[in-house]
């Protein structure tokens, strides 16, 4: 892989976590919005999570892979909310059960590590899969 294939990849990375980061903040605030009216901890990681994933495909299509840009939005985000939509609900409420349920974390706590380690996942799925470059016809 050349150096600038690297760097590309690398700054499309950061990219990712930038988002990510401004996700992880939509997540956290809307779990403790919903956790606030009263349900639990699981029904609100799930809200919580599907409003994330709802902010990074909109960035992401616009930032992190605009490069990649398409007419076929609708269709990625379809595989974006299956994909990334899957792995962090499936996840996140899996480890929130391990963490929050099993070890009794405090859920905020928990709800971090749980987007922490779905992270690496996401980016994969969305670079090979959702975001995928398109080959054009010559």
């Amino acid at each position: 892989m050349s150096d600038h294939l690297r760097w590309h990849g690398f700054v499309r990375w950061l990219k990712f976590n930038l988002v990510g980061a401004a996700g992880i903040a939509v997540q956290l605030g809307a779990f403790w919005i919903i956790t606030s009216f009263g349900p639990g901890y699981l029904f609100a990681t799930a809200l919580a999570v599907e409003a994330a994933v709802l902010h990074n495909f909109i960035w992401h299509e616009r930032f992190t892979w605009r490069d990649r840009r398409s007419s076929e939005s609708l269709s990625r985000l379809c595989r974006f909310n299956l994909t990334t939509g899957a792995v962090s609900i499936l996840g996140n409420l899996l480890l929130m059960r391990l963490l929050v349920g099993g070890t009794h974390l405090r859920p905020t706590f928990g709800n971090m590590i749980s987007i922490a380690v779905c992270s690496l996942a996401n980016f994969l799925v969305s670079d090979r899969w959702v975001f995928r470059a398109t080959v054009r016809a010559q």
